[in-house]
């Protein structure tokens, strides 16, 4: 290993960072994250501060997982790598089908097709739910619905469905056939409407109003993710996936939720068509699938597709990559799953969840910059800032990155995303470290 100088020295100057400019990097350079334990996360100069990003919303068990790690290792020394392409399987994928199939039971899944990551997923998905209607005899439904400010990767496909002009627009034109409606977040909507049930409905009817004007047998897939994550934790009423579920079974449209974060315990459920209490067809997972330490993911797929998949000669599958059902990624999977059982995470999440959500309530109450706090299900909260609280006008970037910055040196890791400061730490989160968080995001707004 490179000594800390050459580190420095180097920090962003030969790789370019996701999600910003590569002058910002070289201009701002990233913290250079050395090592970590639990929930704390260690940088090159010693400072240790409580990841209050659980990574990138997917370390829920902590760094110190050491029932995943020993998996890795053990997967690693007898079979690192083969193929689950026609002809071949391995054992450790086998078995990882057979327990995601029965975690997911609840939610309607019956079947479980691999990749390598959430975009992967949600690819997919899309691929699966065009080819399903071509099977059906129904060619012309390909187009697909979405929220606005949902985010759902960064593939082609992905990228075309999500709500947030930031991913699109340098890499327009994207896939054709893709419509996005208001999504349910009271703070800011088109119908200035700040009642969460009556925003519900109005966000139904225009999904409705979209699904009459697009012509309902020509839409594929309606996809959402059940608390909107990236887009600034927004949450619906509980009366909204019920309806879209509605609204999608009756005009013939499969319903597709990206639990790519909301899965395996984040909300206070074990997934988030559990906490609304619907089925889909398909769901998309990845990220806490391996807690992080394996890149990997699996889309879930519903009845209505087993159907019409399996006994249909016509009916293959010519989508897959390389690494799905990885036995290394399996391996660290079910071991991930094992744990996330045992130590039932979602009750932590509920309790850790509601102490951070009251706690950023809190400061609202303290600082004229916050304008919104959203959240209230497990570990998903929202910060959104201001600098002005009567026109909700957005925070600067500046003033944004001075809460990022005083808040690291007071003990906490947060993520920043526009206006939005996104809180999404490990679902082993303790009490104590929870106040961790809110002091230093105290510190970090009693620095403007």
């Amino acid at each position: 290993m490179k000594d800390s100088n050459f580190l420095k020295e180097n920090n962003a100057r030969m790789m370019w960072h996701p999600m910003t400019s590569p002058q910002d990097s070289i201009d701002n350079p990233p913290k250079i994250i050395t090592g970590s334990s639990g929930v704390r996360v260690t940088d090159i100069d010693g400072h240790t501060v409580v990841d209050a990003v659980g990574g990138l919303w997917n370390v829920n068990l902590g760094y110190s997982c050491q029932p995943v790690k020993d998996a890795i290792a053990d997967q690693l020394a007898r079979l690192p790598y083969y193929s689950t392409f026609r002809g071949t399987s391995n054992d450790a994928a086998i078995e990882l089908s057979y327990e995601l199939n029965d975690f997911f039971a609840p939610d309607g899944m019956q079947r479980a097709f691999f990749t390598s990551g959430g975009s992967d997923s949600v690819e997919s998905a899309l691929r699966l739910a065009r080819q399903y209607h071509k099977l059906r005899g129904e060619a012309g439904r390909t187009k697909f619905l979405s929220l606005k400010k949902g985010y759902h990767g960064t593939h082609i496909g992905a990228a075309s469905v999500n709500g947030n002009a930031n991913f699109r627009n340098a890499y327009e034109p994207l896939l054709s056939g893709c419509f996005h409606i208001p999504a349910p977040y009271t703070y800011r909507n088109p119908f200035n409407e700040t009642d969460p049930e009556k925003l519900a409905h109005l966000c139904a009817a225009a999904l409705e109003d979209e699904i009459a004007f697009q012509g309902a047998n020509t839409i594929a897939a309606m996809i959402m993710e059940p608390i909107l994550g990236a887009g600034g934790v927004i949450p619906p009423h509980k009366s909204f996936a019920p309806m879209v579920q509605e609204i999608c079974n009756r005009n013939g449209i499969l319903l597709i939720t990206d639990e790519v974060i909301t899965a395996y315990g984040r909300t206070g459920a074990w997934s988030g068509a559990r906490l609304w209490g619907i089925q889909p067809d398909m769901m998309c997972t990845a990220k806490a699938i391996t807690n992080g330490f394996f890149p990997f993911g699996a889309v879930m797929i519903g009845e209505r597709l087993v159907d019409v998949f399996e006994g249909n000669s016509e009916a293959k599958i010519a989508h897959g990559y390389t690494y799905s059902g990885h036995p290394v990624g399996a391996a660290a999977a079910l071991a991930c799953l094992a744990e996330t059982k045992r130590l039932n995470v979602v009750d932590n999440a509920a309790a850790r969840g509601t102490q951070l959500f009251e706690g950023c309530t809190a400061l609202q109450e303290k600082f004229d910059i916050i304008g919104d706090v959203r959240g209230g299900h497990g570990l998903m909260t929202a910060i959104e800032m201001v600098s002005d609280r009567a026109t909700k006008k957005p925070i600067d970037g500046a003033s944004a990155a001075t809460v990022q910055e005083v808040a690291y040196q007071s003990g906490a890791m947060i993520r920043v995303s526009g206006p939005n400061i996104i809180l999404s730490p490990s679902l082993v989160l303790t009490e104590q470290d929870a106040a961790a968080i809110l002091s230093a995001l105290d510190a970090g707004f009693a620095a403007l």
